[in-house]
């Protein structure tokens, strides 16, 4: 079976296109076969990303790895079972073919608690939350004394990806491998930073998460975006001599491949 990445939370703007277009493609650039899903069906910035993708190879007629991007199937409503939820349909009908053909499969979630998002966050093998690094994006984990800094107990997010882990513990299926990605770190050791981390630290023992660095604030991935490309692909595309930031952003995502532990995976670039 096919490995499953979910990345998601419920707010937007914390980078969780960014990431999965990163972690999609640089898994196919390394040679694994990978689809993709985007459960937004509003936005879709994750299936807008890779049809720039797309767009931009047809165009150069450069040979990028690119992932299998799949729209949800439809699903007429005689071909439901009595009670069966139509969403739930048709993302075992998108996740059941991408099985046949990947190693992995990366979904991303919308910005919103949505039933595709509940029940995607029950199937990952591997969840990744990237969270703005401030006290308004970790209220979404946890709620935080005022005065003290200390974690009083989850909040809605952590609670959904606990029944996400409770129907999976029923399924029989091993437990999900959770992982907070701090992006947007600042580069100096202010005092909120360190207040941040501390409380993720704490909460982590407590609701069984792990810790990762994500990605800096560059306007790089800003730039990418346009031309569906990522850090991995700039030397692709006629660019010789990487800036430090350039730099910078390789080994952050080299880094976060590193950091959750695929099974099979082997980070070579």
């Amino acid at each position: 079976m096919a490995h499953i990445i979910v990345v998601g939370n419920e707010k937007g703007g914390s980078g969780k296109s960014t990431t999965s277009m990163h972690v999609a493609t640089a898994l196919a650039r390394m040679g694994h076969r990978v689809g993709a899903l985007d459960l937004d069906l509003r936005q879709k910035s994750f299936a807008r990303y890779i049809e720039n993708r797309l767009a931009y190879l047809e165009r150069t007629g450069l040979n990028l790895a690119c992932p299998d991007y799949r729209d949800l199937p439809e699903v007429a409503a005689d071909q439901l079972q009595p009670g069966e939820n139509i969403y739930d349909r048709r993302l075992s009908d998108a996740v059941t073919a991408l099985e046949a053909v990947s190693d992995f499969i990366v979904i991303d979630c919308p910005g919103s608690h949505t039933r595709l998002s509940q029940v995607a966050h029950s199937l990952g093998d591997t969840l990744i939350t990237p969270l703005n690094d401030s006290f308004l994006d970790f209220d979404l984990l946890a709620r935080v004394d005022a005065e003290t800094g200390k974690v009083l107990g989850p909040s809605i997010y952590a609670e959904m990806v606990w029944n996400a882990r409770q129907l999976r513990a029923q399924a029989g299926l091993r437990p999900i491998d959770w992982i907070i990605l701090r992006n947007r770190l600042g580069a100096q050791a202010m005092h909120n930073k360190k207040k941040v981390g501390a409380a993720l630290e704490d909460l982590s023992h407590r609701i069984g998460f792990r810790v990762a660095p994500g990605f800096a604030e560059r306007v790089i991935f800003r730039e990418l975006f346009p031309r569906g490309l990522t850090v991995l692909d700039l030397r692709d595309t006629g660019v010789d001599q990487l800036n430090l930031s350039n730099v910078a952003a390789r080994q952050e995502l080299r880094d976060l491949l590193t950091e959750i532990r695929l099974p099979k995976v082997t980070v070579n670039f």
